[in-house]
Formats: C-alpha cells, sequence, structure tokens
C-alpha cells in the first residue's frame, strides 16, 4: 500500500475508537484487518504498519488531546466532531512524534482527509487547528 492508503486505514481505525470501549479495541483492530483482507491483499508489513501505528498513536491519545484542547480555542474534543477529531489525532501524532513525516506533510495529508471523509468545513476547521500547533 502508498502511505496515503495506509494512513487512511490507520485513520479508519482509530474512528473505531470512538464508538467501542477500550476493552473491545482489540477485537475490533483484529475485525478491522480481516475487513482489510477480504477487500484487497495485504502484506504483513502494511498490517504491522497500521497496527503499530494505531497502538503508538493510542498510547499518546492523553498528550494529543491536551494539545488539541489548547490549540482548539472554544471547542471541547467532546464537542468536535468524531471525524475531525479522529483526523486530527493522527495528524498531532505525526507531527510531534512521528520523526519519519514532516510537519507540513502530516498537516497536508490531515486536510485531504478532511476533504475525503469530513463534512463541508472540515479542512478549514482541521487546517486551523494544526496550523496553531505548528506555532507552538
Amino acid at each position: 500500500m502508498k502511505r496515503r492508503e495506509l494512513r487512511e486505514r490507520i485513520f479508519q481505525l482509530l474512528f473505531r475508537v470512538e464508538f467501542n470501549g477500550q476493552e473491545d479495541m482489540q477485537e475490533q483492530v483484529s475485525l478491522f484487518v480481516d475487513d482489510m483482507k477480504e477487500d484487497q491483499e495485504v502484506r504483513q508489513e502494511d498490517e504491522a504498519y497500521i497496527s503499530g501505528k494505531y497502538e503508538s498513536v493510542m498510547e499518546k491519545l492523553p498528550q494529543i488531546d491536551a494539545m488539541l484542547e489548547g490549540a482548539s480555542k472554544g471547542w471541547k474534543i467532546g464537542r468536535m466532531n468524531k471525524v475531525d477529531l479522529t483526523i486530527l489525532r493522527l495528524a498531532v501524532y505525526e507531527m510531534k512524534f512521528d520523526e519519519d513525516i514532516p510537519e507540513k506533510v502530516a498537516i497536508n495529508e490531515a486536510v485531504e482527509l478532511s476533504k475525503k471523509f469530513g463534512g463541508d468545513d472540515s479542512p478549514a476547521f482541521v487546517n486551523g487547528v494544526l496550523a496553531k500547533l505548528t506555532e507552538k
């Protein structure tokens, strides 16, 4: 898979966090991978990358959410659109904790994800929040 497709898959997996308890997520990861394999052939390294990135984001989630709370004035995380929140969480992880991905690439990819999966206002919202995080 190309990097953009891998990112989309990670986003889709992270999105499940909003609707499942932490105790159910191990099973959700397994179901997600099985569903992915039904749609296309998935290389072992792609599966490992998706699972590994998901776990890394989840480990940093409290820090990521704190950064988002600080950058999104007037928007508590609980009030955010779940799609936008998931995109922001992935982007903040890539910006602040993933040394392999340049900050500008993480922002651009987040905006592209928001165009594909979010609402009409999502790209501007995502870009605005992430822009505030680059200033810090």
